[in-house]
């Protein structure tokens, strides 16, 4: 056996490649959140890691797949930014290099069906699906979208309006648009800080859409400041025995809370070692095993829990759970009161 094939073959893993986005234009605070989950899964389990700065950019995501693949890494992990996974996914692909996904959602991760990568973070369509039923719940039929060029928001943009009507405006002419196109929500389907920010600030300062919702699916709200916008992130009601042990040791590495994406990577680690579909382990956040799901190229991870949260606007490092998906099976939704906060599962209080 190859030392390539020890990641999904049965043999203990030492020696793996791990991509994450370190700097600018890459989401920094989500590859440092990613990046602490998989060292310390690394570090319990013995396995040395070889990090690879992606900075969202999918030629660099290629090129260090490729170096690594000479360095004799037996797998790649990791990867946030979709556009950027999905370039590492062929890449990886193409030379029969296992890849595990951590968070990544984009559906469509590889051209083909492939045995070599799989995915520990749900597909683009199952989470905004469920965020869109949640808009429907709470009374938006008609919302409108501000969404920059992109494989990701375009996918996006596609699966709500199989839901909802949808309106899109461009990133200069979001207040004016808005106001006309009696839309009762606005989702940010751009990047962060910008031009998220200034359009947040742009859209509650105007008195002509105080009645608006805004809402962020892809998750910028994660590692900003702003209460009342709903995002998806993808953690259960209540963290698994070793998620709450995790959770403590993520909170001392980085200082404060962890985010999903800590969890995420924590995850990654431990589900290699075998072939994808004999993986059954217990993670931070639920029992993790691969299958081929229809529409899904890659092996993916059936079902990670799902929810819609936002910052409580009188307690902002605090999360409310305001819809939620069961952790397997067929989607099954429950909503959460509004007034009832939700603190970071497992612990007494959430913030990240």
């Amino acid at each position: 056996m190859t030392e390539r094939s020890n990641a999904t073959g049965g043999t203990r893993v030492t020696r793996i490649g791990a991509l994450v986005p370190l700097t600018e234009p890459g989401w920094v605070d989500a590859g440092r959140h990613l990046l602490a989950g998989l060292q310390l899964a690394a570090t319990e389990r013995g396995v040395e890691l070889v990090v690879r700065d992606t900075a969202a950019d999918p030629a660099k995501a290629a090129a260090a797949v490729e170096e690594l693949a000479e360095l004799g890494v037996a797998a790649v992990v990791g990867e946030y930014h979709s556009v950027v996974a999905r370039t590492a996914a062929a890449t990886a692909d193409a030379l029969g290099l296992p890849f595990l996904c951590s968070s990544a959602v984009l559906d469509a991760l590889t051209e083909e069906p492939t045995e070599v990568v799989a995915r520990i973070a749900p597909p683009q369509s199952r989470g905004w699906s469920l965020y869109a039923d949640f808009l429907k719940d709470a009374g938006h039929s008609r919302i409108a979208v501000v969404k920059q060029p992109s494989v990701y928001w375009a996918a996006g943009t596609r699966i709500l309006r199989e839901h909802l009507d949808v309106v899109e405006l461009q990133p200069d002419d979001v207040t004016d648009g808005l106001a006309e196109s009696e839309a009762t929500a606005l989702l940010l389907l751009v990047g962060a800080p910008e031009p998220s920010t200034s359009i947040v600030a742009a859209v509650r300062r105007d008195p002509r859409l105080e009645h608006v919702l805004i809402g962020a699916p892809a998750g910028q709200p994660e590692f900003a400041d702003w209460t009342g916008i709903p995002f998806l992130r993808y953690l259960p009601d209540q963290l698994t025995p070793l998620g709450v042990r995790v959770e403590a040791a993520l909170r001392d590495a980085l200082g404060d809370a962890p985010s999903f994406v800590a969890f995420e990577g924590y995850d990654t680690i431990l589900a290699l070692g075998a072939p994808w579909a004999d993986v059954d382990v217990e993670g931070t956040r639920g029992r993790i095993t691969f299958s081929r799901v229809p529409g899904v190229s890659v092996w993916q991870w059936a079902w990670p829990p799902i929810q819609v949260v936002d910052r409580d606007p009188a307690n902002p490092d605090a999360f409310r759970v305001r819809y939620s998906a069961s952790i397997s099976g067929t989607p099954n939704t429950r909503r959460t009161p509004e007034s009832s906060p939700s603190s970071s599962p497992g612990s007494s209080s959430s913030s990240a």
